[in-house]
């Protein structure tokens, strides 16, 4: 694929994805959080790689991954985005190891925002409200996430698939609102 291609794939695939999660964000009561959700993704550090290795079917992080054996926009993206469970680790005192920390509710709920979004982005007509749980556990394994956070995230992508989208987030506002956050 060329530059053109690949640059402008990239740039639209990001930014379609970005909007949905802002609209998504804003039904879960936590616009603001929203606006600023994965703007990394437009610094020079995420935006070249991701230019460079996009294939318009996988993570352009994978074919950075292949180059290096990780992912430099990764790397610079999870430590600048706090809906991401990797970045909520932190060296434990008593084990002496870096064990990963319960996400705070409002950075659970823009995860699961990204989550929703993602899905609708990647996986287009082909949507349903059980893909986001399917990606998921897809991955689980290979997870080092809280005990609390991996049960919240999982109770609320079940309850997408058992209430609809609508219901879920209206639960999300209201959890959010209730939140010393």
């Amino acid at each position: 694929m060329n530059f053109p291609r690949r640059l402008i794939g990239h740039f639209s695939t990001i930014t379609r994805h970005r909007h949905q999660v802002i609209r998504h964000c804003a039904k879960a009561g936590i616009f603001w959080q929203g606006l600023r959700h994965d703007l990394s993704k437009y610094s020079p550090t995420e935006f070249i790689p991701g230019v460079k290795y996009y294939t318009g079917y996988r993570s352009p992080n994978e074919g950075e991954r292949e180059s290096y054996g990780f992912s430099y926009a990764w790397m610079h993206h999870k430590g600048r985005n706090k809906h991401h469970y990797e970045y909520w680790n932190d060296y434990n005192l008593e084990t002496k190891r870096n064990e990963p920390v319960e996400m705070p509710f409002r950075y659970l709920a823009e995860m699961f925002c990204d989550r929703v979004a993602a899905s609708k982005i990647y996986n287009g007509k082909n949507y349903t409200d059980a893909s986001p749980m399917a990606y998921y556990s897809h991955r689980t394994p290979h997870r080092s996430i809280h005990p609390n956070t991996k049960k919240e995230l999982e109770k609320l992508l079940q309850m997408l698939i058992d209430r609809g989208e609508e219901e879920t987030f209206r639960y999300i506002k209201k959890i959010v609102k209730n939140k010393d956050i």
